[in-house]
């Protein structure tokens, strides 16, 4: 008798997790402004100005989750900032990278 083996799931290949953190229609946008420095709220709007509130509220809240971007909340002025982690960070190379072969991608088309 032929015993099946169990595969490892999904979720252990390292590709597989890089794509699913940064996944979403707006994250690598995100994650690429934060690159250049800290931002606020409407910062990160302006430069995005195809995505609503709602969904980069969403974004950065899932981003925070995951502990590639950090929130900070003032009280005085009123205002709230967001940066990159220390894992956030490393990903910036990996950015650069998809961007850079974006532009080829696109001047040979």
């Amino acid at each position: 008798m032929i015993m099946k083996t169990e595969t490892k799931p999904q979720e252990t290949c390292p590709v597989k997790i890089t794509i699913d953190l940064i996944s979403g229609k707006w994250k690598p946008n995100i994650l690429y402004y934060l690159g250049e420095d800290t931002q606020r709220f409407g910062q990160l709007q302006r430069k995005i100005p195809s995505i609503s509130r709602r969904v980069l509220t969403l974004q950065l809240k899932e981003l925070e989750r995951d502990y590639l971007i950090q929130r900070k909340a003032y009280l005085s002025p009123l205002k709230v900032e967001y940066s990159l982690t220390q894992e956030g960070r490393s990903l910036i190379p990996i950015l650069i990278s998809m961007k850079q072969w974006g532009e080829v991608y696109l001047a040979s088309r």
